[in-house]
């Protein structure tokens, strides 16, 4: 007897590139080895990346996290503290020393290259434009770069025509690096159009993992009749890829933590299904829940793949002889890819 004559058929689209980038891969591998040099516990302030699987299965581990430096207890001042991918304000890392506590930065080096471009425009005396989400981590690290006032938000294009600011002939802008492209370029032009010489950062804002996925989101999109983001609600290049699906031909579009958040009744007679996963998100979830869509469906899985990504950022120097056991590759491989 054939086991699949009883499911119906269904078609999942997974794209390729999906899932950690190299930001994110750097930032569990600090945490991992700091508790592999350090021993548990080791602090890490607001979450590492945006993934409760990725923060619980480092809790596990001997990891602790904390709202605030103010938060670790005295007499752990002297463990480690990982501030997260996302970056911090420059007040952090002084708080930090004035706690004598040891800091291990995981910031992103793509969100700490806009940090540069910020302070490169102050510098040459202009105003900075941030074009970013309000309260997310990255936009108040960012801003915390620069003296207060010396940065304005824009979130939107409809914005920019009420925007105050100090010079219309001395801005320059940067943004967030998880935004949508498409959503960014439309805040650009209408700040173009109005401040006609605004400088640019010198060299694009938005990060290679946010571009990639979503062009391969864009390519996977038309004709699917759901697609399936995996990350989380907080995580800003996540919800981004849930509004490119729907903006680029897929009939809906949701976004999943877990194989246990499937809304079987959007899922319905869905022929063709459209997964891809943020930056934030381990693969040992898309796969759970491809073998949940496996236990209901006769699945067929076909790569969508629209670019290769083979960037590395290499750990701090005082970490990188830090010696790893099989099981402490397994665990990084087991979030990862």
């Amino acid at each position: 007897m054939n086991v699949h004559a009883t499911k119906p058929p269904l078609t999942i689209r997974l794209c390729e590139p999906r899932g950690f980038c190299a930001g994110v891969d750097r930032a569990i591998q600090i945490v991992v080895l700091a508790l592999k040099k350090h021993g548990a516990p080791v602090y890490v302030r607001h979450e590492i990346v945006h993934n409760k699987f990725v923060v619980e299965a480092l809790r596990e581990r001997g990891a602790v996290f904390v709202k605030e430096l103010g938060d670790i207890p005295p007499e752990h001042t002297d463990r480690p503290v990982v501030f997260s991918a996302h970056g911090v304000p420059k007040s952090v890392p002084a708080d930090a020393e004035a706690r004598n506590l040891l800091y291990l930065d995981a910031t992103c080096p793509l969100v700490s290259k806009v940090h540069k471009q910020a302070m490169r425009h102050q510098r040459l005396g202009r105003h900075v434009l941030l074009v970013g989400h309000a309260g997310h981590p990255e936009v108040v690290g960012t801003m915390g770069q620069l003296p207060e006032g010396a940065v304005t938000l824009v979130e939107t294009a409809e914005q920019v025509a009420g925007l105050q600011v100090p010079d219309e002939d001395n801005l320059g802008f940067v943004t967030q690096t998880t935004l949508s492209v498409d959503d960014t370029a439309d805040v650009i032009a209408a700040l173009r159009e109005r401040f006609p010489a605004l400088a640019a950062p010198s060299s694009d804002s938005i990060c290679y993992a946010t571009t990639n996925r979503q062009e391969a989101v864009k390519q996977a999109a038309l004709g699917t009749d759901i697609f399936l983001i995996v990350g989380a609600p907080n995580s800003s290049n996540s919800m981004r890829l849930v509004e490119v699906a729907k903006r680029h031909g897929a009939a809906d579009s949701m976004l999943i933590q877990r194989a246990a958040d499937i809304d079987w009744n959007r899922i319905g007679n869905a022929a063709t299904i459209g997964m891809s996963a943020g930056a934030s998100a381990p693969e040992i979830v898309v796969e759970e829940i491809i073998d949940a869509l496996r236990e209901r469906r006769n699945v067929t899985v076909d790569i969508a793949l629209t670019a290769e990504e083979t960037e590395m950022f290499p750990v701090m120097r005082s970490l990188r002889d830090t010696p790893l056991t099989g099981d402490d590759m397994a665990f990084l491989n087991g979030t990862g890819n």
